[in-house]
């Protein structure tokens, strides 16, 4: 294993300890009501996650989550294109399973109201940290 790939599966692990600990109490209405943002670090691409989680009744309800490259361009439909081709579709398909992955986070954390219940699409690593990152940032804001 390279180094670098090496310092981001230690990152990963590390942000997942610290998000399995932060987030052992995530269902028990211990949030103030309202709508909270949270920016993932940027990764080594700089790129960067941003959620927006919304608080109902001291839980979580709803969740939105994007990714954004290192210019500001949402990852979305056209992330993995080059000049807007797909000029390479193993490319093309790794990076859109990050863009799934984004909207089924999300998507997963409002249905469960709990981060610990979720689990990383294989693939779509870096989206999970930076996931994780944002959203404990978010609650860190809406923590009572």
């Amino acid at each position: 294993m390279k180094n670098g790939k090496r310092g981001a599966l230690l990152g990963g692990v590390t942000v997942l300890l610290c998000c399995a600990v932060f987030f052992s109490g995530c269902g028990g209405g211990s949030y103030r009501d309202g709508t909270y943002a949270g920016r993932s670090g940027e990764d080594d691409t700089g790129a960067w996650g941003e959620v927006s989680v919304v608080i109902s009744g001291g839980r979580i309800s709803g969740c939105s989550f994007v990714t954004r490259q290192k210019d500001g361009t949402v990852k979305g439909e056209d992330y993995g294109k080059i000049h807007g081709e797909i000029s390479n579709r193993s490319h093309y398909d790794k990076a859109q399973l990050a863009v799934r992955a984004m909207e089924q986070y999300a998507a997963d954390l409002a249905r469960t109201g709990n981060i610990g219940e979720l689990e990383a699409v294989s693939g779509a690593t870096i989206a999970w940290d930076q996931f994780n990152e944002a959203v404990m940032k978010a609650l860190s804001a809406a923590k009572k």
